[in-house]
């Protein structure tokens, strides 16, 4: 047995009778640090975990990031070795319009009715926050035809999915867009041709500030529209941002802030053609029973999962929601919501307020969390953690937890098909 797969065994724990698994560690400040997960589920159950490894030690834009992969063929009990490819490498080289500089904060989707996987990153420089109109970061698209074993070249379309549509619009013309990282969103309700639809969030930035935006694709991620079109932001002011289907079909967004998060919801009028309005965003936090992130601003993933309510028997709905609970960027966990009837999300400040309760998945300082359903019902969890050492080298060490609705919840619910 290979000497990385020994390790990992060795790593696996039994918490609560769940598996906890360190896919990519930061031994030390020295090392090259990781960050930023993503994961995703295979048809046929593989899970395929991802993460920046940050050569440069900052954020994507400030020079060489690659995109490390792990597989788990078993529910993630054991992970098979750190795969790198050669198209997921940068070369560091910042010049303007070079976009092979590095790729970071990937976000995943695997197709549910096939084996194709696709991840989409940003690419290039410069930072973000220094990106200019004419100098800005890109959006690289990656396939995989195999469940992620073999990755194609990447394809470098942020210009036409985003750059050059908002020009066009009152937000535009536009100095930076940044891809949600975690999970891209396949639809379970709208299929148009040969798969169900893909949702998309992201961030962009003008000369009037940050403004959310939710892209989708008919086609498994070759074309791109936006949803709502380019004069209505679905959170103006907004930043790192998730979406998710709720129960009637219409497609909710969750974003980054401090304290909480932003919600909105779109209304779909013909969801085939993408027509429709989004809301008023609401915010979620301490004053409004909601989603509390002490003293801290931070990604995390929101998910809806199908549940049974243990008292009575009856099929309902959790909304679940990771971030740190902090105080600052410390104890992540997941908060959780019933959504029993429409009139719970009826309107963003309904679905906003209010949560049921809250899961601690650790103790320690850490920061960006995504999960998934896998196919045995049970949640992956997967986040950034200071296991062994500080964040001031950059980076964290990056775990998967397997969790059940059970535990998240005391009890009160368990998953369902």
């Amino acid at each position: 047995m290979k000497k990385s797969l020994l390790i990992t065994l060795f790593l696996a724990v039994s918490l609560s009778g769940v598996a906890q698994s360190q896919i990519f560690t930061t031994p030390s400040e020295q090392a090259i640090p990781y960050r930023i997960p993503a994961i995703a589920m295979v048809k046929g159950g593989d899970l395929l975990a991802v993460g920046d490894y940050r050569h440069c030690r900052f954020d994507i834009g400030a020079g060489r990031i690659d995109l490390h992969l792990r597989r788990s063929s078993d529910n993630g009990r054991t992970w098979g070795d750190i795969l790198s490819p050669q198209v997921m490498q940068g070369d560091g080289d910042l010049t303007p319009g070079h976009q092979e500089a590095g790729y970071g904060d990937a976000a995943l989707v695997a197709d549910r009715t096939s084996k194709r996987v696709l991840l989409i990153s940003c690419s290039g420089g410069p930072l973000f926050g220094q990106s200019t109109i004419g100098h800005h970061q890109g959006m690289a698209r990656f396939y995989s035809e195999d469940g992620g074993k073999t990755w194609s070249q990447p394809a470098y379309i942020g210009e036409e999915t985003i750059y050059q549509p908002l020009a066009a619009g009152k937000y535009g013309p536009i100095k930076a867009w940044f891809v949600g990282s975690g999970r891209i969103f396949q639809s379970r309700t709208v299929r148009v041709g040969k798969y169900y639809r893909l949702y998309c969030a992201g961030v962009s930035r003008n000369e009037g500030g940050n403004a959310n935006w939710v892209i989708y694709s008919d086609d498994f991620g070759l074309s791109w529209r936006i949803l709502g079109g380019t004069d209505a932001s679905p959170v103006p002011g907004g930043d790192e941002p998730k979406c998710e289907e709720l129960p009637d079909g219409n497609l909710l967004l969750s974003s980054r802030a401090w304290g909480g998060r932003y919600y909105n919801i779109f209304s779909f009028t013909d969801a085939r053609r993408g027509e429709g309005t989004w809301a008023k965003p609401a915010f979620s936090g301490k004053d409004n029973g909601g989603v509390e992130a002490n003293q801290n601003s931070c990604n995390g993933e929101v998910m809806l999962v199908p549940v049974r309510r243990m008292s009575d028997k009856r099929k309902t709905y959790l909304l679940l929601q990771s971030l740190p609970f902090g105080p600052g960027r410390s104890n992540v966990g997941i908060w959780y919501k019933e959504l029993s009837s429409p009139s719970d999300y009826a309107t963003p400040e309904t679905l906003a307020a209010n949560w049921t309760g809250r899961y601690q998945v650790t103790q320690l300082p850490s920061a960006y969390s995504t999960m998934i359903q896998q196919r045995d019902r049970s949640l992956g969890f997967f986040y950034e953690e200071e296991t062994h050492c500080g964040t001031k080298g950059g980076g964290y060490t990056m775990v998967y937890r397997n969790l059940t609705i059970e535990e998240i919840t005391g009890g009160r619910y368990r998953a369902r098909k």
